[in-house]
């Protein structure tokens, strides 16, 4: 027995499927499938073979379920095999199936569940990626949350993943970094020009005045002195000071937002920059690529949805077929002045990363890049002449709350809330998982008091406690019982028959899922699933707990019982691994004792 009871089933049924309907094509038996009944009082799982191989085959559903359902009925894995509905069988498992499940996952621990789903498959996940124009904050939390997660997930089943922050340091943004730096270092210089006074004297206005930028003024008149003050603001951004500038200011930046993310539990492996990308002429290449590929053409473009001919210039323009590939509209590589779009500037980026060799990329954004989605897929599309798929996914805006109200913005960004104040106030283990409790695409409202509260309601302190409470069973065991009889391979050994408590068998039953989970949540890019699980498997913990302790024969240590207790701590040590092996994939904390 393998570690994915729903990959041996499904063995077994393609093997009875094709023995009763052969030569059945690749491409109709990958439409099998074998997954949890929605009623569990018809069994454990079902499959859907017969209504998939019945009107290929010329046969009834009905009669084809019928055959299959015999046909299974014998293997040692099933109690039974029911034909149900149109095409349908249910499946039940023997009880030595389920508890021959506990040993498997004693003997592969945090392993189990690992999966050769993936095959390899190298996915590039790029999350993050903000401007490095000041400090993290909550929108982007969600998105290093989400992103991080499904890259764990995925690695789990079985891709080969590669972790990555676009850096977007080339552009308007950063020259208004450069500034805004500039004025605090006027202010570190003990200059009074003020914020009004700066403002109209500098192309870029002032649009970064939290006080993150004091430090960066400060760092800047220590290394530098007066010597970057000058009565001219309006010095040329090629200027020297101005690249000394600019350059600190995203350096600075750039450190606090690793700080941000390494105090998240988030380590990218990679960092690419923008700038850099410019730098060696990436933009232009892929343009004329585009062009040898006959996909660039000089075109006008009607007038965008809400405005009128009267609103809008028409002007001949360098534009990408992008409707070629199923966007909308076609969309423009340069604007007027001959300079490239941002929207080129992400053609190389991605082409790039195919370069680099992905097979899938997957962006993590936020939502209110929904409307470049359609014109991202087209283009990498394009450039991988349909090879690498682009996919998007979209994380919707996070609203805080304390006693339900908004929590104030930040004094210190002065615009919003940072990542780093989220962190301070409820910590690393309950912004992740909370984080997780919804799917990205739904908004979410961040309750300050309840990721704190030592409830039911608190999901992290709910799954957490689970495995709390599992550790100190064991502990209590290792005093009673010894050490050597607490290990993996001891407990692996005991008689199991004793678990025959309905609680007992659905706790296992929660187990048995795990491997699913992972595969089903890695394929929909949904690490939110894991969150959900380890809720339910944790519940599932609870209430046998809780039923111990009004049924003495369910407890988990009893002297006078010591085939039971083995049985019962073994299935202890299973629940508490699957828990710690879920939590270490949403990169939350499996904790030894509740304090």
């Amino acid at each position: 027995m393998s570690q994915n009871l729903f990959s041996d089933l499904r063995d077994h049924v393609v093997a009875a499927l094709t023995a009763i309907v052969p030569d059945l094509p690749p491409e109709l038996l990958a439409r099998v499938e074998v997954s949890p009944t929605r009623d569990p009082a018809h069994g454990d799982m079902a499959t859907n073979a017969a209504m998939v191989a019945a009107k290929p085959a010329g046969q009834n559903p009905r009669a084809l379920a019928q055959a299959l359902a015999e046909k299974l009925a014998g293997l040692p894995l099933l109690a039974s095999a029911e034909p149900a509905g149109p095409g349908f069988v249910n499946l039940r498992l023997s009880t030595d199936a389920l508890l021959g499940l506990v040993p498997v996952i004693l003997a592969a621990g945090e392993s189990y569940g690992d999966s050769r789903f993936g095959g390899g498959t190298r996915v590039n996940v790029e999350y993050v990626s903000a401007n490095p124009t000041g400090p993290m904050h909550i929108g982007h939390c969600r998105g290093a949350v989400v992103g991080d997660a499904l890259a764990a997930v995925m690695a789990k089943a079985g891709f080969d993943v590669t972790t990555e922050y676009y850096i977007n340091d080339a552009g308007g943004q950063v020259q208004a970094l450069a500034w805004a730096s500039y004025w605090r270092y006027l202010q570190a210089a003990g200059s009074t020009i003020t914020p009004e006074e700066f403002e109209t004297q500098t192309p870029n206005g002032l649009q970064y005045r939290g006080e993150y930028l004091i430090p960066v003024g400060e760092a800047l008149f220590r290394d530098f002195g007066a010597s970057l003050a000058t009565p001219d603001l309006g010095v040329a951004p090629a200027d020297l000071w101005f690249e000394t500038v600019r350059d600190r200011a995203l350096a600075m930046m750039l450190a606090e937002i690793r700080e941000d993310l390494a105090l998240l539990g988030v380590q990218q492996k990679v960092f690419s920059s923008e700038a850099a990308l410019l730098a060696s002429g990436a933009t232009n290449r892929v343009i004329a690529e585009l062009e040898a590929k006959g996909l660039i053409y000089e075109g006008v473009l009607e007038p965008p949805k809400g405005k009128t001919p009267d609103d809008w210039e028409p002007r001949p323009q360098t534009l990408f077929r992008a409707t070629d590939f199923g966007d909308d509209v076609d969309r423009p590589l340069r604007k007027s002045d001959g300079s490239n779009t941002y929207f080129a500037n992400d053609i190389a980026y991605h082409a790039d990363k195919i370069a680099r060799g992905a097979d899938i990329l997957i962006d993590i954004l936020g939502a209110d890049h929904g409307g470049y989605v359609s014109r991202m897929k087209a283009v990498v599309k394009a450039v991988s002449d349909g090879r690498v798929p682009l996919e998007v996914v979209l994380c919707q805006i996070v609203h805080v709350m304390r006693n339900g109200e908004p929590v104030r913005m930040s004094k210190r960004a002065g615009t919003f809330v940072t990542l780093r104040d989220l962190l301070d106030e409820v910590g690393r283990d309950a912004v992740r998982f909370t984080m997780l409790m919804r799917k990205s695409d739904a908004q979410m409202e961040f309750d300050l008091d309840q990721a704190v509260a030592q409830t039911r309601e608190n999901p992290v302190f709910y799954v957490q406690y689970g495995h709390a409470r599992c550790r100190s069973v064991l502990r209590a065991a290792v005093e009673q019982l010894g050490a050597a009889a607490m290990t993996p391979q001891a407990l692996a050994g005991a008689d199991l028959s004793a678990l025959d408590d309905a609680q007992e068998i659905a706790l296992i039953r929660a187990l048995m899922n795990w491997p699913r989970l992972i595969e089903g949540a890695a394929a929909a890019r949904e690490p939110h699933r894991v969150a959900f699980y380890l809720y339910d498997l944790a519940s599932e913990f609870h209430m046998l707990w809780n039923k111990g302790r009004d049924d003495a024969t369910l407890r988990f240590l009893q002297a006078d019982d010591p085939a039971g207790t083995r049985a019962r701590l073994a299935l202890v040590a299973a629940t508490a691994t699957v828990i710690r092996s879920g939590l270490q994939v949403l990169g939350v904390t499996p904790v030894e004792e509740m304090r």
